[in-house]
């Protein structure tokens, strides 16, 4: 995968750390204030082995509303600066459904990297953009919004209307000229509790796409709320289902503990190499 001249090497799987730059994110939201909150942040993430960072400056989490682009911008951009001057050679993937922050993301700071959670539908230049660019996106399935995903999501035939949702959107970016594309099922993105461990059992289906796979479960309601417990206490929960993944065929995990999950793809390779 060339993001913006280095390549990343998917044959093992990599760790990409979530960077909010938001108040309200579900678990780490208004964490990192300060300039000195932020770079002791990205020099633990690069310290922990982190093979990407994803900035984000619009919270996702469910029931969250739709913010203006200079308050995306605003938010990001503080953040890009540090990571730049802290890890002037990370990778950096910015967490974003709009052109605009993406481009700004891209040429003012360098980011390689798009993680889009509405594949493109939010808006349809996005596609355009990275074709131009020439940035690797991530592209993901959500039922609706983050503000109704959570309000009784419905399928009539969960794997097959996923599968059925990339191969458009795919086919989508590829009109575009997008070359480098990484897909994620959308964990907790209008999804019930069962849909998301349906999904994570069957992850082996979306090899027929022949793209790398991002899973992102980082301390999602479907491992604390299955277990009655916090966001807080779901390090272990997340660490079980991230090993769950990557024997599953995860390339990507995003993760907000970016220790555990090196640790877990080192024992994931160990057991790979002596199998």
């Amino acid at each position: 995968m060339n993001c913006g001249g280095v390549m990343v090497d998917l044959s093992t799987p990599k760790v990409m750390a979530i960077f909010n730059s938001t108040p309200d994110s579900f678990y780490d939201g208004g964490r990192y204030n300060t300039e000195r909150e932020m770079a002791d942040r990205f020099e633990q993430i690069v310290s922990e082995g982190a093979d990407i960072i994803d900035i984000g400056g619009w919270s996702s989490r469910p029931g969250s509303e739709e913010i203006p682009a200079e308050v995306e911008i605003d938010r990001i951009s503080k953040a890009l600066a540090i990571c730049r001057r802290v890890c002037p050679g990370a990778v950096i993937s910015l967490d974003t459904c709009r052109s605009e922050v993406a481009r700004y993301g891209a040429l003012e700071f360098g980011v390689s990297m798009i993680n889009d959670i509405s594949a493109g539908l939010k808006d349809g230049r996005m596609f355009v953009l990275a074709a131009e660019l020439g940035l690797p996106l991530v592209i993901m399935h959500m039922q609706g919004d983050p503000l109704t995903m959570q309000v009784n999501p419905l399928y009539t035939d969960l794997l097959k209307e996923v599968l059925a949702f990339f191969a458009e959107r795919i086919h989508a970016a590829r009109q575009c000229g997008v070359h480098d594309l990484i897909i994620d099922p959308g964990f907790g993105f209008g999804k019930r509790l069962e849909d998301n461990y349906r999904l994570l059992s069957n992850l082996g289906i979306f090899d027929v796409l022949e793209l790398p796979l991002m899973v992102g479960i980082s301390r999602k309601s479907m491992i604390y709320k299955s277990l009655g417990i916090s966001a807080q206490e779901a390090l272990n929960g997340t660490t079980a289902l991230n090993m769950a993944a990557l024997l599953q065929g995860a390339d990507i995990l995003r993760v907000h503990d970016v220790k555990e999950a090196v640790e877990t793809v080192r024992l994931f390779n160990l057991m790979r190499q002596n199998n």
